[in-house]
Order: C-alpha cells, then structure tokens, then sequence
C-alpha cells in the first residue's frame, strides 16, 4: 500500500533527562505519523510532502527522513529559506510549546497544485491534519482541499486528524469551519473529543462522530485519553477499551502514533477494532518516553 502524509516537519527542541538540557530532533504531527508507520509497516511505501528550505539544517532534515524509511519524492527546495522550530516544555508528562515558524518553507507545499496532485495520484491512502491547513495561506488550503476531494473522487483514501491548535488560526470560527471543510473530503477522520468538546460543544465522543459522519465521513475514530476509543462506521458504532499507562513520561505524539497504528493495520487488513487496539498499544510505548519520536519494538506491539 502506498501512504502519502502531508504537512509540516519541523526542528524540536525536546526536554531529555537532565533538567535543563535540550535534544534536537525533527518532528511534526503528520511526519510522526509517517515515522511510526514506517516501523510499523515497513513493506509499505511511506511518502512525504512537503517543503524544506536549502539550509543546512533543512538538509539534516531530509537526511533524517531517508534515513528513517520515508520516500522524499515529494519533498521541494525552496532556496533560501529554512524549516520551523518549536520547544517542548513538560509539566507532569504534559507537554506545552513555543514556536517559531514564521518563515517555514512548508506554507509553501500547496502552491504547485501540479505536485500535489501528481503525488495524491501515486498514493492509495493520503493522510493530513489540521496543523497542515493551519500553517497554510487561504489560497493554500484551497488548493490542498480541492486536490483532496478530486483524489477521493479518485478512489483514493483521504484520512484526516482535525488536531485542533488555536493559536495557529486568525479566528475561531476560521479553525472550525476549515476543519469541517476538510471533513467533508475525507474518507476517516480522526478527532479527539477533549478538543472538540472544547471547540465544537460535542456533549460526548458520540456527538463528535456524528458530525463528522453529517459532514461526509465514512469512518469516525474519536480518540478520549484514558477512557475508551468510540468509533463510528455509517450507523454502526462500537467502542475498545484502553489500557491505562503506568508511567506517563510524555504525550507528545500521542495521537500521531496512534494514527499511524490504525493505519498499519488498515494495510494489514486487520478489522477496525483490532486496529484501535494496536494503535492505543503503540500510543501506549510512545508516551512512556521522552519526545516525539521514540524507539521501540514493532513486534512487541500487541
């Protein structure tokens, strides 16, 4: 199966052991989630799409992803110019952070709809998130909705996290209108209801499924913390149970992992229950270390 994840890779500034010391890395919500997929599902061709500058730190950058099993065919130069960073900070494993992305090269990934399309036309399975829409001009997120409903129109399978951040929207009602203009080109869509209760007045993960199903939906994912996974398929509903972590180091990438488990065993062909159960496994290892993107073992994911 060909996967195709698009949006923004960014330098990350992360906490390690000793207080006070920082770790850089590369990270950012939808390459994570081509990262794990990549370990998850290694016979899979993993692609991103995105823009870098010509810097050196943008060519660490690409190095990385190659070397971490991500197809850069999509990847464009911008020269002169570089890739975001932001900072982590942690209180109690939660995690909080500070930006700078100003002059990011990926606001840029959009503007040759050419590209797009001809990577969306490569790929059976496209992946994006609210965080790609957010960092784009107007013009941007038409351009990348458009190319997504005609790829869904294709056959193509478009999956979307909403992955709310209000900071990097001029308005509220901006975030919440785009979010559901992308709903309504996407196939699954993946919330978490603590967002969307905040933002959308969903009275319960089933309330935030419906309105993605009403929005065009096939498939509803609603992630809840600790608590159980509700999903959603037409008018079928069911929920999986999450097993608590003892040791929460970190939720950065949380949600990102978890996409990237139902999205292996989407390739696996492995039931949508069994998926979510896989996926909260895989979250599960994430959160008990440190930063974005952790080692761990694909076969020891249960």
């Amino acid at each position: 199966m060909r996967f195709l994840a698009i949006g923004e890779c960014m330098a990350e500034l992360a906490p390690t052991d000793t207080d006070g010391d920082l770790r850089l890395g590369f990270a950012g919500d939808t390459f994570n989630t081509a990262w794990y997929l990549a370990r998850c599902a290694p016979d899979a061709q993993m692609s991103y799409l995105t823009v870098l500058g010509d810097d050196a730190i943008s060519q660490k950058m690409a190095t990385f992803m190659r070397d971490g099993g991500i197809d850069d065919q999509f990847v464009q130069v911008a020269k002169g110019q570089t890739v975001g960073l932001y900072m982590i900070t942690l209180d109690e494993g939660e995690r909080s952070f500070s930006y700078w992305r100003g002059q990011s090269a990926a606001k840029a990934l959009a503007d040759d709809t050419t590209a797009l399309d001809t990577a969306m036309d490569a790929s059976d399975l496209i992946y994006f998130s609210g965080i790609t829409l957010a960092i784009l001009p107007a013009n941007g997120r038409e351009a990348l909705l458009t190319a997504a409903q005609k790829a869904r129109a294709a056959g193509k399978i478009i999956a979307f996290d909403p992955n709310l951040r209000p900071r990097l929207w001029a308005s509220d009602a901006e975030m919440t209108d785009t979010i559901m203009q992308a709903a309504a080109v996407s196939d699954i869509v993946l919330p978490s209801f603590e967002d969307e209760a905040d933002w959308f007045n969903d009275a319960n993960p089933k309330a935030t499924a419906d309105r993605y199903l009403n929005a065009g939906a096939v498939t509803v994912i609603v992630k809840n913390g600790a608590d159980p996974v509700l999903y959603a398929e037409g008018s079928n509903y069911a929920e999986v149970p999450v097993t608590p972590v003892q040791t929460l180091v970190d939720t950065t990438a949380a949600g990102d992992s978890f996409n990237a488990g139902i999205f292996a065993r989407h390739a696996a062909g492995d039931t949508l229950a069994g998926g979510i159960a896989y996926a909260c496994a895989l979250s599960r290892q994430v959160v008990q270390s440190r930063g974005a993107l952790v080692a761990f073992d694909p076969e020891s994911i249960r």
